[in-house]
Order: C-alpha cells, then structure tokens, then sequence
C-alpha cells in the first residue's frame, strides 16, 4: 500500500512520480492517436470507431485495476464510479456536437482533426476547473453545499423539463467570432487559419472547434461537481475525467447514428445527479443540525450504475418520440458557410454568391467569371 500524498492541502493518491507517468502517458497516447492512426484525412468508420472505443474503455479499466493493486479498493471504486459517470454525462453533450458539426457543414473526413483539438483545450480546461475547485473546497469548505445544490437541481430540471432547443447559432463563440474575427466564407481542408494577402484568417473550421469548446465547458460545469462529490482526490478526480474525455471521439462515431434512441438517459443522469449532490449533504451535515452521514462508495457505485443503465435499457426497449431526429433533419446549414461540393476545385478568382434574401440558408456559389474574389472567401 503506498501513503498518500497531500496536494493543495487535499490528501491524494497520487505523487509527483505517478502524476508524471500518468501525463507523459496521456501525451504519448495522444502523440501516436494523432501521428500515426489518423495522419491521413478520412472518414472513420463505425468499426473503426468500435475499435478505438475497446481500446479506451479497456485502458481506463486497466488503469482502475492498477489503482486497486496499488492503492486498495476505495480509490478504484471511486475512480470506477467517477469515470462511469462522466462517461453517462458525455453522450447527452455528444448530441449538441453533432447538431453543431450540421450546422456548420463540416465534412466527416474533418471531425476527428476538430475532436482532437477539441479535446486537447477540453483537458486543459477540465485541469483548471478542478484545480479552481479543489483551491475553493480548501478555502471555503460551504463550496460543497453550492456543488450540491447546483447538482440537485440540474438533476431536477433533467428529470421534469422537456428537450431542450439546441439552437447553434445562439453559440456565444459563434456570434463573437463572427463579428470581430477575420473569417473566411469557405472551408480549406483541414486548416483552422490560412495566410491571405498576407493576412491571417480563420476558417470555419476554427469557429466549430470554438463551439465545440464553448459547450465542453457548459458540459463540465455540471460534470466535475458530480465528481467531487465521488470523490475528493485531485489525483481521482483528475484521472477519471481524462480517461473519459479521451475516448470521446470514438464514442462520438460509433453513437454519431443512434443518440437520439436514448431518449430516457437524461432521466437516469437525472436522478444520478440529484443522489450525488443529496450525497454531498449528507456527507457535510446540516451546520450541526444534522451529524454527517457517509454513504460507502461500493452502494454509490451500484446506485450510479443501476441508473444508468437501467435508463438505457428502458430507450432501447420503450422507444420515446422523435424529437431528437427531428433537431436534426431541420438543422440548416449556417449562413456563413458558402454550400460549395467538396469534389470540386476552385480557383483564385471564383467569387460566392450571396443574397440575402435567403437568410438562414447556405449561399450558392457563383460560376467561375475570373472575377476577384471577396474579401471573405
């Protein structure tokens, strides 16, 4: 059994040495995922996608039985329910990224670049979120009294409120960088910037990774109270919520074509949420009127997995409506993409043409006239 260490006045598992492995491993992954599997643009296929979603899933229990041999039950419990957890809590904000990735017509041979970085920034976001979090739990321990609250009734408005609209266009990133940042009309392969008339521009590929961003954080602004209230480990914490987000964009193509058939999860993350943050109450007292009570993490772990996949269960075998399929089918493409085929060449002095008339809809491309071409192509 190894002694825990003490980060930011938190007891934690994790040393300096297991904290490095752990990061030099992420990157190395990260650096062969990218490097050598996915150097070539293409289209990634649902076998393919079941592959890589294996292989995360089997690396992340491979990394739950290393922390029980080296650490005892309680950490890997707490590992286990924390990455069952965020995993549940991805599939609903995998939705919004393919309601997003219509809207601004990015071709499929791009998502992964767009994932990849998306994940990238994701880790880096989710590092400073927990770091934030444990710093103000160390601070002012009432914290957890707003984690828990802010917990209960997200779970309450998952479990009593209807779909909610995804509109991409009401995307803060979207409509910032679309008034202050130089923006190309037309995507160039995989680029997020290209260099014209010795100007920079982004492209929109650039904005869809903003978007992508933006709702990874409205996403983990929800998930990592709900880890804390599994656990209160840095290293737990942490390590729970990487090994679920790098199996994200696996996930995402094998689950791209049915999401909408898991019309009851919310339910079920629902009343996952309301246990965790009831949990957290309980675990702190009620300021001396109540003692703190302290739910053993094994019964945490069936709870949250008997949610969940009895919520699963329930969507495979009592199909809901359509809702969902519906967001999609009308998900137009956004107004400042040009709707060019992407078979097709273009050169220097092809322009667009845009009315505006067709608000809303995806302008056509004009016949090429030698004419040259807008500022914003």
């Amino acid at each position: 059994m190894v002694e825990s260490t003490i980060l930011m006045g938190m007891g934690s598992v994790g040393s300096p040495i297991y904290w490095a492995a752990f990061l030099l491993l992420v990157v190395a992954l990260l650096a062969v995922d990218l490097g050598v599997f996915h150097r070539r643009e293409h289209s990634v296929t649902t076998s393919e996608a079941l592959g890589w979603s294996i292989f995360w899933v089997l690396l992340s229990l491979g990394f739950n039985v290393f922390l029980y041999t080296q650490f005892g039950a309680e950490p890997a419990l707490e590992f286990l329910s924390a990455y069952l957890i965020e995993k549940s809590l991805s599939v609903d904000n995998l939705f919004v990224f393919i309601v997003i990735f219509r809207y601004m017509a990015v071709r499929p041979e791009v998502m992964h670049r767009v994932l990849f970085a998306g994940i990238m920034g994701a880790l880096v976001l989710r590092g400073t979120f927990i770091l934030v979090g444990i710093k103000l739990i160390e601070m002012f321990s009432w914290t957890l009294y707003i984690f828990a609250v802010l917990l209960v009734w997200t779970g309450i408005r998952l479990l009593f409120s209807g779909e909610d609209e995804v509109d991409p266009s009401g995307n803060w990133a979207y409509r910032v960088a679309r008034r202050f940042l130089p923006l190309t009309r037309r995507y160039h392969g995989n680029q997020f910037w290209i260099r014209k008339r010795g100007k920079l521009r982004v492209t929109p590929l650039f904005i869809v990774l903003l978007m992508v961003e933006t709702s990874d954080v409205v996403f983990a602004l929800d998930s990592i109270p709900a880890v804390f209230g599994i656990s209160r480990d840095p290293f737990i914490v942490f390590t729970s919520n990487v090994c679920a987000v790098l199996g994200l964009r696996a996930m995402f193509f094998l689950l791209q074509n049915v999401l909408d058939k898991f019309a009851y999860l919310k339910y079920g993350l629902g009343l996952v949420l309301s246990y965790i943050g009831v949990k957290m109450i309980l675990a702190e007292g009620t300021f001396g009127f109540v003692h703190p009570i302290e739910i053993p993490i094994g019964i945490s772990l069936g709870v949250v997995a008997g949610l969940i996949t009895g919520s699963v269960v329930v969507s495979l075998l009592l199909p809901a409506g359509h809702e969902r399929e519906e967001v999609l089918e009308h998900t137009q493409a956004a107004s400042l993409i040009a709707e060019i085929d992407p078979n097709e060449s273009y050169s220097t002095g092809e322009a667009i043409k845009f009315d505006p008339s067709t608000s809303g809809q995806a302008p056509l491309p004009r016949s090429r006239s030698g004419q040259e071409p807008p500022a914003d192509s």
